[in-house]
């Protein structure tokens, strides 16, 4: 109750500061919202070229974020991992 008493006391007082002080709030938010189209269009910018980014590497090939692994390490764990998988082939005939 103390909370809904509050909340209708402090919209009163906004709404007659608001009518008070009209043209202070237009200045206010004249002020702001270049601003914030500013940030905005730079959060959007920002974004957009790492989505382009990603699907560059994406056609390239490259695994986004990846470690940076040149190609013949990369050919390197591919050989080794064939090797154990024909290793492992052979424990299962075994059996």
């Amino acid at each position: 109750m103390k909370t809904l008493i509050g909340g209708a006391v402090a919209a009163v007082i906004g709404v007659i500061g608001l009518a008070i002080w009209f043209d202070a709030f237009l200045q206010l938010l004249a002020g702001a919202i270049p601003v914030m189209l500013l940030l905005g269009g730079c959060l959007a910018l920002y974004l957009g070229f790492d989505e382009l980014k990603d699907t560059w590497q994406k056609d390239t090939g490259v695994e986004p974020g990846g470690s940076g692994q040149s190609e013949s390490e990369a050919e390197k764990y591919r050989k080794e991992n064939e090797e154990l998988k024909k290793q492992l082939e052979e424990l299962k005939a075994e059996k």
